[in-house]
């Protein structure tokens, strides 16, 4: 795999199609996803492909400080970002919008204005987005039964059951809260960031990044049926990975583990949450004679000539 901006080959043509009118830009869908951490001396190199039940942590030589991310690779099979690391995350169920669910941490209206949408029930269910996928790809809840708690163990046949009805959509998570009688923790999320998937993708989101601790006594599993393959590895050695070419991300997921690189704790990051920008980001493209440019605006490492037939070879992003 060659070094540089990677990108799936059916975006040249997309772009020119915008760039002349002949592409109506797909509303973009909200979504959610979570950078999980966890503390360790080091973390391990190595990947998982085990069941659903085994531990995504995979055997490797211990390198990188600072805490860990929990990071999937998605199947090349995937319509949108096939082979690609990046954090568990998925779409907003609007069934989470009108349904209050048992909550502690920041109020709704405190969420909605960090998060930027005009409505505490919009905030509600974003939020509920990310601790559900979570809980749908890694096995990770972060809700307790009361305010101050978060459930312990979540490997057992009823906690699955659960978790497929949620991927499912056969119960939503406001449905699954109450019933369980859980709280959400939103107290244990903090808002890093927020991208646009670009006008000219079939598959468009528009996702708020969330950054959050592994709770104890919780394990990830490599649960999710988007995935082949997990890893426990820390943003140096992901972006480090990511500059050989042996990684495959988007600009989002390489942006977002570079803004961790500072901090050498999960408590360090989640204190950090309040400064982040949440300003969205949306890739543009612009012609330059019969050139285009693919331009990712406040990150110009990412701006990309776009060759008349595609890439030759697949790259990083």
């Amino acid at each position: 795999m060659s070094q540089g901006q990677w990108y799936p080959p059916e975006w040249p043509d997309r772009i020119r199609a915008l760039a002349t009118g002949g592409l109506t830009p797909v509303t973009p869908r909200r979504a959610a996803t979570v950078m999980l951490l966890r503390d360790s001396a080091g973390a391990s190199a190595g990947t998982n492909t085990g069941s659903s039940t085994g531990s995504s942590a995979g055997a490797g030589a211990v390198a990188g400080t600072g805490p860990a991310v929990h990071m999937l690779r998605r199947r090349t099979s995937m319509a949108f970002a096939g082979g690609a690391y990046a954090y568990p995350g998925g779409g907003v169920d609007p069934r989470d919008d009108d349904h209050l669910v048992g909550w502690t941490g920041p109020s709704l209206e405190s969420w909605a204005e960090r998060l930027g949408v005009p409505s505490p029930a919009e905030a509600q269910a974003i939020v509920c987005a990310a601790v559900r996928e979570t809980f749908e790809e890694a096995g990770v809840l972060l809700a307790g039964p009361t305010p101050g708690t978060v459930v312990g163990d979540t490997t057992g046949a009823d906690w699955e059951a659960d978790r497929a009805a949620l991927v499912a959509r056969d119960i939503s998570f406001a449905g699954f809260l109450e019933r369980r009688r859980l709280v959400l923790r939103s107290d244990l999320l903090g808002a890093w960031a927020r991208w646009i998937t670009p006008e000219f993708e079939t598959q468009r989101y528009d996702t708020w990044f969330f950054v959050a601790a592994l709770p104890e006594g919780q394990r990830t599993r490599n649960v999710s049926t988007e995935a082949d393959r997990t890893v426990w590895i820390t943003p140096a050695d992901a972006t480090a990975g990511h500059a050989r070419g042996e990684l495959q991300m988007m600009p989002p997921t390489v942006t977002t583990l570079r803004s961790l690189l500072p901090y050498r704790t999960a408590e360090e990051a989640l204190k950090a949450a309040g400064t982040q920008n949440l300003a969205p980001v949306l890739a543009r493209a612009r012609l330059e004679g019969d050139q285009l440019v693919l331009i990712w605006p406040g990150h110009d490492e990412f701006t990309t000539p776009v060759p008349p037939a595609g890439p030759a070879t697949g790259g990083t992003a």
